[in-house]
Formats: C-alpha cells, sequence, structure tokens
C-alpha cells in the first residue's frame, strides 16, 4: 500500500478522494486548516513554506500527492484566491518532492474556468512567482479574474515542470473540473453576485447534471494508479463535456 499526501482533504474533492484512498488501504496524510493531520493556512505564503518545511522533514517517503485545498470566485480577499489554490499547490508541491518516491505521482486540481482567463499578466505574475506584482494586479480585478487566473497557472506550471519531474522518475498531472457540488461551490451558488450566473451554468452543462466530489476522485485515483504510469503532463477535463461545448476547437 502506498501512502499520499492530500490538501484540502476536509471536504469537497479533497475529502472524497481522501475517503476512496483510505477505502483502497492507502495511507493518506491531510493537510488542512480544518481537522488536518496537520493544520496549515495556504493563504499565508511565508508561513506556509516554514510550515511545510517542518511537515516534509517528519513525514518519511510518499508516493503522492494531491493538492485539491482552493477557494472560488465569491473568496473576500482576492489576493488570498491567489495564494491558496496557486501558491497553496505550488509550495507544497515543491516542498515535498524530496519526499516522493520514484515512480510516485502528483496529481493538482485545477479548474474548466482556467481558459477563462483573460489577464494574462496576471498568470505571468504568478508564473514568475512574483507574488507582490500578482497582488498589485489582483487588487483592480474581480474575483473570477483572481479565481480563473490562478487556476490557469496551476495548469501551465504544471506543464511547465512535466517533464523535469518526468525525467525524475515522477509523473506530475493536473485535473480541470466542472462544476463540482461541493460546499465551496454551494456557497458560490448561494451568493447574491454569482447565484444567477451559477444556475445558469449548471444549466448548460450537456451531461445535464453537475459532478460529484467522487466523479474527481475516481479520477485522482486512476492517475495515482500504475494503470496511469504513462500519463505526465496532461489536463484532463472532468466537465461533463462543458468545456468541450464552450471551445469546440481545441486551442494549443
Amino acid at each position: 500500500m502506498s501512502t499520499y499526501v492530500v490538501t484540502g482533504g476536509t471536504t469537497g474533492i479533497g475529502a472524497a478522494t481522501r475517503e476512496q484512498l483510505l477505502q483502497l488501504g492507502h495511507t493518506v496524510i491531510n493537510l488542512d486548516i480544518r481537522d488536518g493531520d496537520y493544520p496549515i493556512d495556504l493563504s499565508d505564503i511565508t508561513g506556509s513554506v516554514a510550515a511545510l518545511a517542518q511537515i516534509s522533514s517528519e513525514i518519511g517517503a510518499i508516493d503522492g500527492i494531491v493538492t485539491c485545498a482552493g477557494v472560488a470566485s465569491h473568496f473576500p480577499d482576492r489576493a488570498k484566491i491567489l495564494n491558496i489554490n496557486f501558491w497553496g499547490t505550488v509550495n507544497v508541491i515543491t516542498a515535498l518532492r524530496g519526499q516522493l518516491r520514484t515512480g510516485a505521482r502528483v496529481v493538482a486540481i485545477s479548474s474548466n474556468s482556467a481558459p477563462q482567463c483573460t489577464h494574462p499578466a496576471l498568470v505571468d505574475a504568478m508564473l514568475a512567482l512574483d507574488s507582490g506584482r500578482a497582488h498589485e494586479l489582483a487588487a483592480s480585478l474581480t474575483g473570477h479574474d483572481c479565481y480563473a487566473g490562478s487556476k490557469q497557472a496551476v495548469a501551465r506550471w504544471v506543464r511547465q515542470q512535466a517533464p523535469d519531474y518526468a525525467r525524475a522518475g515522477i509523473g506530475i498531472n493536473a485535473i480541470a473540473p466542472g462544476y463540482i457540488e461541493t460546499p465551496m461551490t454551494q456557497a458560490v451558488a448561494q451568493s447574491e453576485q454569482y447565484g444567477a450566473a451559477i444556475k445558469a451554468f449548471v444549466e448548460s452543462i450537456p451531461l445535464g447534471r453537475p459532478g460529484q466530489p467522487q466523479d474527481i476522485a475516481a479520477l485522482v485515483t486512476f492517475l495515482l494508479s500504475p494503470a496511469a504510469a504513462f500519463i505526465a503532463g496532461a489536463l484532463i477535463y472532468a466537465d461533463g463535456a462543458h468545456d468541450a461545448m464552450f471551445r469546440p476547437e481545441l486551442a494549443p
């Protein structure tokens, strides 16, 4: 059996992933601000980096990392949307890379909202790991801009890192979920600002239903398995054909 680190494993996609892995007999270490095996506040870049250094010295060798921790567009602090979604992904993976065994797998959660980002400077600042510039830009943008930008930066960072990780015998991929019914998305759906748009968004899903956390957890579990050993550097949409409807001619 294997040992995995999951961020955001207390609720939503993270909780479903944690449960599926535990049912398969694996050991799961949950990094979460609430009820985590290691409580960690990923919104605090400096503090979380220090905490991750301590965690990496304690957990020993691991077989994979799944970064599920994230917040949605309704989160009131735009800078922290970037901190949790992007830096919370990059810092965890980077800090724990040395603990990954050869043959390990990494799965980052992006979003099918990633292509909707229309502020390339924001994404470029994140990919340059320039938090000051990214936060400056975020101050004048909407929550959706920051959410989509953070998730695009996650997907692009994974692609950039994949060849180097593969040469070290580690597979890293990203998943782009569509609308998944979780406590986070339900909060957005109930918000005054985004509620009507979310309702229309869900009704337009070609498959005819919103996704469930277990839908994404099943894909994560597959990507962590030996059956996915040759998949590396991929961004896999799991959204009921929503992105295909929006972008039938896939952009390069």
